[in-house]
This record gives structure tokens, C-alpha cells and sequence, in this order.
């Protein structure tokens, strides 16, 4: 897979402790990568990081992205010859409570790792994760395309444009002139699902906690749509991003990596079939914030993707959630080691896209 470029690699992963992060470093680890980590805190009790006690399994480092100067002592350190940045304050509704923090982590975090790989000048190539508000959402009916307008009207979604700025930047400033030797990229993908996700305000986390507690779920936005896609999906595409780097394509490019068009659901739509595959009697009730402003509209268009990297989803909405139930009801009903699940879905995974003949997977 991936053109077997992450054997026996030294990968940096910064918010390695986070959903997308953790598994990431899970099928790093499968790759043959040394995965190194570098996270500020643990996102939730429990967490997939904690589940599948990725700890004994690569170099885990506390720390900030807010600080420079440890951050820079991590590159130095290790010398990586790749970098996943995902480190970030990843929920919108937080962003309302902590604007400067969210600016902070998401602008100014990512400013200090292009700034240390400047500096310290082994990373080979990067990959920039920022996220699909990015753009200056008008609710159109169309996908966004990597050239649209960035913008945001909440904290969270201006915080990440910031991020592709800055990205945008260092890319034309230094490594066009040759200052910065790394290949640096920016992947922007859709709403996430998976197993192993607790955290605060997000649909699926929401539905866990409260079912599994014998309590009714609330739902906020029952009407929003969102490109729902499992979180294998933009991982697949991050990790032949950077494999594509290594091999000096897609230098200084940004992609989309969502669903398919048509599975663009509602809340709604999402929770229907989540229940349906729960398969207990569980219930729901709307419980909307008309106070904390949320695109009502949200799609990405993921032709570049589909034609520069011979890129697309895999796994169709049933699957997508099919997935992410059973890995929340192994993790309930059973002691199964988690790890050994969760790389049991990645070869489920990878078999599909072997099937459709995508490049990454052969």
C-alpha cells in the first residue's frame, strides 16, 4: 500500500491522541512506520487512544503546539522524515466558549510546525490537515473546490482557513525559493464518523454516551447536511498525500478528500440508519441551539482528488455506519484487544479499495 513508502519511516503525528490521529498512528503502525506522537491531552475518558493502548506502541510525547520551544526540541529529537499535522481545537461549539484558544491551537499551532520544520529541516514531506470549513460557506448546492473562497463566520471555521493561509505562505515563500526542503501539502475533508470518538458535541459521541447510559439522545441540528464519511476515508487519502510528496507530486497543492455526492445526509438521515444498526431500543429527541450558528449546507467537491490521485471513497453510507456501530458494540460487549479490531476494519477497508482498483490500496 502506499507505494510502501512508510517502512521503517520516522513519522511525526501532532494530535496523535485525537480520533483522526489515533487511527492514523494504528495504520502507520501497521505500515512499518516508527511513529512518533505529540498531543497536548487525551480528548476524552475513553478515547480510542486509550482503548486500544496505542502507547506501547510508539514515542508518545505530551506537549503543545502552542509551544514552540518544545515542539522544536521534538523535531530535533527525532528528526522525522514525515509530518501528519492534525493537532488542533477540533469542535465548533467550543470555539464559541474559547475563541483565542481555538485561534491560538488551530492558526498559530500550525504557524509553529512549519516554522520548526524550516528550522530544523528533515521533514522530507507534510501533510497539512485543516478541515472542510475552511471555505466561506454560502450554502451553495455544489461541492467546494480546493480554488473556492476561504472564510468562516464562527471561530472554528475562521481559525482553519487561517491555518491554509499561513500554510499557503510558507509553501510560495520558503519552499518555492528553496529554503524549506519539504514537499508541503493541505487536505481538507468532511464530517467524520468512526469507532472510538467521545468527544463533546458530536452526533455520533452524543448517541454513545446517552444510549449506553439507558438516556435519550439530543439532537441539535436535525436538518443539517453534512458529507458524512468514515474516518478511514480522509486517512486513505492523507497517507498516499504524502506518499505522493515523498515522490515529489502534488507539491504545494490542497485536496478535498470526502464522500461520494450522494452521501451528503442530514442529521436525521444519519441518525436513522445509526439506530437501525444499534439495533436495541434507543431513542432520540430534537434539542436544537438556535444560539451557536452551524451551516445548515455543507458538500465538497472531490474531482481533484479523484483525478490528479485516482482518489475516492470507499465505503457506502450503510458501511459507513455499519462500521462505526460494530466497533462501539465490540468495545461495549466485549473484552476483545481493540487495536486487533480496529486493524481488522483497516484490512475490511482496504480489501474494498483493492476491489475498486484504487492505486493507493495495490
Amino acid at each position: 500500500m502506499f507505494s510502501d513508502v512508510y517502512q521503517n519511516k520516522t513519522v511525526l503525528i501532532t494530535g496523535h491522541t485525537g480520533f483522526k490521529g489515533s487511527w492514523l498512528a494504528s495504520w502507520l503502525i501497521q505500515l512499518g512506520a516508527r511513529v512518533v506522537g505529540y498531543s497536548a491531552y487525551l480528548p476524552s475518558d475513553p478515547c480510542y487512544f486509550s482503548a486500544c493502548n496505542l502507547q506501547k506502541y510508539l514515542d508518545h510525547h505530551e506537549g503543545d503546539v502552542r509551544d514552540f520551544n518544545h515542539l522544536k526540541q521534538i523535531f530535533e529529537k527525532y528528526k522525522p522524515d514525515i509530518l501528519f499535522h492534525l493537532a488542533a481545537q477540533p469542535i465548533v461549539t467550543i470555539s464559541y466558549q474559547s475563541p483565542k484558544e481555538t485561534f491560538d491551537t488551530n492558526a498559530g499551532g500550525t504557524l509553529n510546525v512549519l516554522e520548526c520544520m524550516r528550522q530544523v529541516q528533515t521533514v522530507k514531506a507534510a501533510v497539512i490537515i485543516t478541515s472542510d470549513k475552511c471555505y466561506q460557506n454560502v450554502e451553495w448546492a455544489w461541492g467546494y473546490r480546493e480554488n473556492d473562497k476561504l472564510g468562516g463566520d464562527d471561530p472554528y471555521s475562521a481559525s482553519k482557513a487561517c491555518a491554509e493561509m499561513i500554510a499557503h505562505s510558507y509553501i510560495k515563500t520558503f519552499c518555492e525559493s528553496g529554503n524549506l526542503k519539504t514537499n508541503i501539502s493541505t487536505a481538507r475533508a468532511g464530517n467524520v464518523i468512526g469507532g472510538g470518538d467521545w468527544a463533546a458535541a458530536r452526533i455520533i459521541p452524543d448517541c454513545v454516551r446517552a444510549w449506553i447510559k439507558g438516556e435519550v439522545a439530543k439532537i441539535r441540528n436535525p436538518i443539517s447536511t453534512r458529507p458524512w464519511q468514515h474516518v478511514l476515508e480522509p486517512l486513505s487519502g492523507y497517507l498516499w498525500l504524502g506518499a505522493n510528496l515523498i515522490n515529489n507530486n502534488c507539491v504545494g497543492e490542497s485536496f478535498n478528500f470526502g464522500p461520494d455526492s450522494r452521501i451528503n445526509k442530514s442529521v436525521e438521515d444519519l441518525i436513522k440508519v445509526f439506530l437501525k444498526e444499534w439495533g436495541e431500543d434507543v431513542r432520540v429527541e430534537n434539542c436544537e441551539d438556535k444560539q451557536k450558528k452551524e451551516c445548515g449546507l455543507l458538500k465538497l467537491s472531490c474531482d481533484k482528488a479523484l483525478h490528479q490521485l485516482n482518489w475516492h471513497a470507499v465505503l457506502d453510507f450503510e458501511n459507513t455506519v455499519r462500521f462505526t456501530s460494530e466497533w462501539y458494540q465490540r468495545f461495549y460487549n466485549t473484552a476483545q484487544d481493540m487495536l486487533a479490531f480496529s486493524i481488522e476494519q483497516i484490512n475490511q477497508y482496504v480489501q474494498q479499495a483493492r476491489t475498486q482498483k484504487l492505486n493507493w490500496s495495490l
